[in-house]
């Protein structure tokens, strides 16, 4: 299987994840995604990253066709109407951007188009 799923965290949306990550970085890449809690995010954060705060999604490109996704609901759910967004549509959102920085994107214009494409594309709101 191309893309495993994994939780820690009390409740995440049952989205279509697998087509979502086939879209963006093909069938062939190997994906692991975790949902976590707010501790061990912050662990992840500061461990990778050097950074303090408790992000709401990390990915970690292990070679050119293996990653890892980290999204915390409960971060998510909080931010979500701050972008006009139900919890759901903005973790699909928030996979999708871990996603293409998976696939190399920097934030920036071009990140910004692709993330709406998919957004669009998944009908997440």
């Amino acid at each position: 299987m191309s893309l495993i799923i994994s939780t820690t965290a009390r409740e995440y949306p049952k989205l279509d994840f697998h087509q979502m990550k086939d879209a963006v970085l093909g069938r062939s890449y190997t994906l692991s995604l975790t949902f976590v809690g707010k501790k061990r995010a912050q662990q992840l954060n500061k461990q990778h990253r050097g950074a303090s705060y408790t992000p709401n999604v990390l990915s970690f490109p292990l070679t050119d066709s293996v990653g890892e996704i980290y999204i915390t609901p409960v971060v998510a759910k909080t931010e979500s109407s701050k972008y006009g967004m139900t919890p759901r549509g903005y973790i699909g959102y928030l996979f999708i951007h871990g996603l293409l920085h998976l696939k190399g994107y920097p934030h920036g214009d071009t990140m910004d188009r692709a993330e709406k494409k998919y957004t669009s594309r998944f009908n997440l709101k």
